[in-house]
C-alpha cells in the first residue's frame, strides 16, 4: 500500500511533457489583498502548480496590489518569477512597459477572479483565457438567504434558481462561455454553472489555489513559538469569524451605511457564532493541559479573537491560551500550523493551508458563509466541516480527541485527501498547456 501510494504521488508530481519544447508564457491575474493570508496564501499556491507541473514556464505576476513583504516572499520562492505592475484600458494599452510586454507575449491569461472587463480586453488578442479555481456562489449572505444558512440550505437554494439565472448575477455569460476552461472551486458551484447551460469546453471542480501552497517562514515562526513558549505538537490553532468582513476596518475606511447595517449582524451573532469554539478551548486546556493559540487569517480578527475567544474564558483555562497581537503572512502561519496537533478555524484559508503542510484541520463555518467549505468534503473531509449552528464544542472535542491521541491517523487522512487534490490540481494545470497547444495549432495552420 505504501509502495502504491509513493508511486502514485510521484506520478502527481511529474512535470507535464506536452509543451516541454516550446514552454508557455502565462499571464496570472492574482494577489488581491494582503490584509487576508487566504487571498495572498492562494498566489504562491497557483504559482508553485504551474512551476511543479510547468517548469520550464514563464510566469508573469499581474497583481492587484502588492505588499513588500508578498513580493519578498514571492521572489525568494520563485526566482524566475516575472511581476508587471499596472493597468489595461479598453483598447488593450497597458499602463507599463513590463504590463505591455507580458500582454504581448503570454500565450494564456489565467486568474480565480470574475472580472469581465478584462477578460473582454483579452479576448481581442485571440488567445486562450481560463478561470483557475474559481469562487460561483449566487446564494449566499445577503441575497436569496437573508441570514445566510447551512451548506446543504444554500445548495437547495441554488438548485431553485432559474436557468437565465447566471445572465443577471454575473452579467458576462458570453465570458464564460469563450473561456477555454472554467474550475470551479467547489462542486456546488459547478452544479450551480452545470444547470445554468454554460457553453464552456472544459468545465469541472477544480481546487483553490491555497491548496497547493508549500512556503515557509521557519525563522519567523520558530521565533514566535519560542517566545510564546509553545512546543511542536503541543498545542492547537483557534481563528475566529464574524458573519460579515468588516472592510471599511481592514481597508481603514470611513464607514457608509451598509456597514453599520453589517457591523449590527455581526454583533447580533457573534457571541453565539464563536461559542462552540471557546467551549473547544476550554474542553481541550482542561483535558490535556495542552496550549491553544488564537491565530487570523485576516487582520482585522486580531481583535475578534481577544473579545469572542480569549476574553470571556474560564479563569483556569486562560493561562493555556496564547493571543497572536500581530498579523503574519501564510508563509508564517504555514510553519506555525504544520507544527500544531490540529487548526480549529471559523475561517476557511487557514485549514486549507494547514492540510498543504499535513495538519488535521477543522471548518466550523458560520451562516452567512459562502459555500467554499464544500472543498473539504468534495476531498473527502466531510466529518471535519461543522456548522456553528448546529455544533457544540463537545462535538469538537470528540473529532479533535482521536487526531489527538493517534498522530499518525489523523496525518493519514490528510495525505489521503492531500493526494486526492493533487490529481485534480495537475489535471487543471494540464488544461493551461492543452489551451496553448491547441492555440499554436491553430494559428500555424
Amino acid at each position: 500500500m505504501k509502495h502504491t501510494l509513493k508511486l502514485l504521488t510521484a506520478l502527481l508530481l511529474a512535470p507535464l511533457a506536452a509543451l516541454a519544447a516550446e514552454p508557455p508564457h502565462i499571464l496570472l491575474r492574482e494577489a488581491l489583498q494582503f490584509e487576508n493570508i487566504g487571498d495572498s496564501g492562494r498566489v504562491p499556491g497557483t504559482i508553485r502548480l504551474m512551476y511543479q507541473y510547468l517548469p520550464e514556464a514563464t510566469i508573469t505576476l499581474w497583481p492587484w496590489q502588492l505588499h513588500e513583504r508578498e513580493r519578498e516572499l514571492l521572489l525568494r520562492a520563485f526566482p524566475g518569477l516575472c511581476i508587471a505592475e499596472g493597468e489595461v484600458d479598453d483598447s488593450g494599452m497597458a499602463s507599463t512597459p513590463a504590463l505591455a510586454a507580458a500582454w504581448r507575449a503570454a500565450d494564456i491569461f489565467i486568474t480565480p477572479a470574475r472580472h469581465a472587463k478584462t477578460f473582454q480586453v483579452w479576448a481581442k488578442t485571440g488567445k486562450p483565457y481560463g478561470f483557475f479555481g474559481s469562487h460561483f456562489d449566487p446564494v449566499s449572505g445577503r441575497t436569496t438567504l437573508r441570514d445566510g444558512g447551512t451548506l446543504e440550505e444554500l445548495r437547495e437554494a441554488s438548485a431553485k434558481l432559474p436557468a437565465d439565472h447566471f445572465d443577471g448575477h454575473y452579467k458576462s455569460r458570453a465570458i464564460y462561455d469563450g473561456a477555454s476552461f472554467l474550475f470551479a472551486r467547489d462542486t456546488y458551484s459547478l452544479l450551480y454553472l452545470k444547470g445554468q447551460k454554460l457553453r464552456t469546453p472544459l468545465m469541472e471542480f477544480g481546487l483553490d489555489g491555497t491548496f497547493g501552497i508549500a512556503v515557509r517562514d521557519e525563522k519567523r515562526a520558530q521565533s514566535w513559538l519560542r517566545h510564546i513558549g509553545a512546543e511542536e505538537g503541543k498545542f492547537i490553532c483557534v481563528l475566529p469569524r464574524l458573519r460579515y468582513t468588516p472592510y471599511y476596518r481592514v481597508k481603514d475606511l470611513p464607514r457608509d451605511e451598509g456597514d453599520y447595517e453589517l457591523d449590527a449582524i455581526n454583533a447580533k451573532h457573534a457571541a453565539r457564532d464563536h461559542a462552540p469554539l471557546r467551549d473547544l478551548i476550554t474542553l481541550w486546556v482542561r483535558e490535556t493541559g495542552l496550549k491553544v493559540l488564537l491565530c487570523p487569517e485576516m487582520t482585522y480578527e486580531i481583535a475578534v479573537a481577544k473579545e469572542h475567544l480569549l476574553d470571556p474564558l474560564p479563569a483556569d483555562v486562560k493561562p493555556n491560551v496564547i493571543w497572536r497581537d500581530t498579523f503574519w503572512l501564510a508563509d508564517e502561519a504555514a510553519s506555525v500550523y504544520a507544527r500544531a496537533v490540529a487548526v480549529v478555524s471559523a475561517e476557511c484559508h487557514s485549514p486549507i493551508i494547514a492540510l498543504s503542510q499535513g495538519t488535521p484541520a477543522f471548518y466550523v463555518r458560520n451562516p452567512a458563509d459562502t459555500v467554499k467549505g464544500q472543498m473539504f468534503r468534495d476531498l473527502g473531509l466531510q466529518d471535519w466541516v461543522f456548522e456553528s449552528s448546529a455544533t457544540t464544542g463537545q462535538q469538537l472535542w470528540e473529532k479533535l480527541r482521536p487526531l489527538h491521541e493517534d498522530r499518525a491517523a489523523g496525518r493519514a487522512q490528510v495525505q489521503a485527501a492531500m493526494t486526492k487534490a493533487a490529481e485534480i490540481q495537475r489535471r487543471m494545470v494540464q488544461a493551461i498547456a492543452d489551451a496553448v497547444a491547441k492555440h499554436r495549432s491553430n494559428t500555424r495552420k
